[in-house]
């Protein structure tokens, strides 16, 4: 067992919730804190519109290393004080194949700062979680991320092959492209998006950090493939059953659907440990470990350690909206957690954790009352239009614009607005034309009634640190 190596990595949860303070107490702790890269670029853009509470981008971005740089952006969202609370946000560039300079900004600028916030004032490890189904942004992502020293890349919802070329490419400072995934693309046909980081490097920086690279993988199938035939070095895996949070791998074989209308997994789900042991990299098994038993039951099949990602869902550093946090923390006290795999929430076409909250759209009726709208874009799907072009398309947006671009009715049934609903589960809800604020979506692991477990005698919360005590056994 490699000795610098973490036991517990901290899980890369939705957008925001694995925020840059959780990311920190994890780290100080001498585990992998992690910080979600996904929409961080419309998170720090609305932080901006809110005034900077507590001023801490406004540090970050005087730590970047291209002052011209942090001042566009800044200069573009900030507002002082904060909006007003019934004043809309502000709208960002969505992302395309060909970026909008102003959105390669934000992209870098962001990740960059929360990435720095999470490292300040220790020397603890940091990490970055994205998704590979979110292809346009992932190269700006990257770079910003590995511009503030990010010491780990976890990605997953996909076969990022891809990655680890593009990661010895930013450690050399040198251009790099992504090959994307276009529904429709002719035989032969490929796409591509580049980046090139010169306009985000200080004078005479060469060569940067290369973040270790650890994928996340649902089958030892998946894991022989990127360790044989990734693009670069694979530095280890995190072994994720469909009982995590957030997405889930379909089932293998097709889908079959329960009298709950959930994906039923079996045999074939379950990952060949041996195959994945034999690969001779470590590996962190997630999904429902993340309770006093779990990181011994890990160890003894072989694994390095554990990814928990719902445990710290919930505690007090967490980006989560307060209000959601404590309204699951207390329902888990009640034994009221509902906790459903919906195969089709998600635009992404991964079945998708939610959980039964109150006001928010795992309610059937809230769900059908939003009006639908794709106004983010994170969950967009690229497609080839008839002139050799590519289009974007999200099955989570209004029937009509989805169908005049080659999409059917049937898709769009039961889609949620994936990105809208993160957002506001952060507390970065738009304000709606209407008035009101957008509905929330709060995923988790089927491990969320157990929460309850982490709280104190007397207590109503919990920290990071009850949970890392927790698990490592610490009384």
């Amino acid at each position: 067992m490699n000795p610098t190596l973490p036991r517990i990595i901290q899980g890369g949860m939705g957008v925001a919730v694995s925020s840059w303070r959780l990311a920190r107490a994890v780290s100080l702790r001498g585990q992998l804190g992690v910080v979600s890269g996904t929409a961080i670029d419309a998170v720090v853009a609305r932080r901006l519109q809110l005034g900077d509470p507590g001023g801490d981008l406004r540090k970050a971005f005087a730590a970047f290393p291209v002052p011209a740089v942090a001042r566009r952006v800044w200069q573009r969202y900030y507002i002082e004080g904060g909006k007003p609370p019934g004043k809309r946000f502000r709208s960002k560039p969505v992302p395309s194949v060909k970026m909008p300079p102003a959105l390669l900004d934000l992209l870098v600028v962001a990740n960059f700062s929360e990435v720095f916030l999470a490292r300040q004032g220790h020397d603890g490890l940091v990490g970055v979680n994205l998704m590979e189904k979110i292809q346009l942004p992932n190269l700006a992502s990257l770079f910003g991320a590995m511009l503030a020293g990010v010491d780990a890349v976890l990605m997953g919802a996909g076969i990022p092959r891809g990655i680890p070329a593009i990661l010895d490419r930013f450690s050399r400072c040198e251009p790099a492209e992504l090959k994307l995934d276009v529904a429709g693309a002719l035989p032969g046909e490929e796409f591509h998006t580049t980046f090139d980081p010169a306009p985000y490097l200080a004078p005479g920086i060469t060569s940067l950090k290369r973040p270790r690279f650890l994928p996340i993988v649902s089958s030892s199938t998946l894991a022989m493939t990127l360790a044989r035939k990734s693009s670069g070095q694979v530095d280890g895996f995190i072994v994720e059953g469909h009982t995590a949070g957030g997405h889930n791998a379909p089932p293998r074989g097709g889908l079959t659907l329960d009298q709950n209308n959930e994906p039923v997994y079996g045999k074939r789900d379950v990952p060949d440990l041996e195959q994945i042991r034999n690969l001779g990299l470590p590996f962190w098994m997630a999904g429902s470990y993340g309770d006093a038993t779990g990181l011994k039951r890990a160890e003894a099949i072989g694994a390095h350690g554990i990814q928990v990602g719902t445990a710290f869902a919930f505690c007090d550093e967490s980006g989560m909206a307060p209000e959601l946090r404590q309204s699951v923390v207390q329902a888990a006290c009640e034994g009221a957690v509902k906790v459903v795999t919906d195969p089709r929430a998600s635009p992404t076409g991964f079945p998708f954790k939610v959980v039964g909250v109150d006001g928010t759209v795992s309610d059937p009726a809230i769900y059908v009352a939003r009006e639908r709208v794709c106004d983010l874009g994170v969950l967009r799907q690229c497609y080839r239009m008839p002139d050799g072009s590519v289009g974007y398309r999200c099955s989570g947006e209004p029937l009509e614009d989805y169908q005049r671009k080659g999409g059917t009715e049937a898709e769009t049934v039961g889609r949620k607005c994936v990105c809208n609903g993160l957002m506001a589960a952060a507390g970065y809800g738009q304000v709606l034309h209407g008035g009101g604020v957008e509905p929330s979506l709060v995923t988790a692991g089927d491990e969320t009634s157990q929460i309850r477990n982490f709280l104190r005698p007397g207590r109503t919360s919990y920290s990071a640190d009850d949970v890392l005590d927790c698990l490592l056994g610490i009384a």
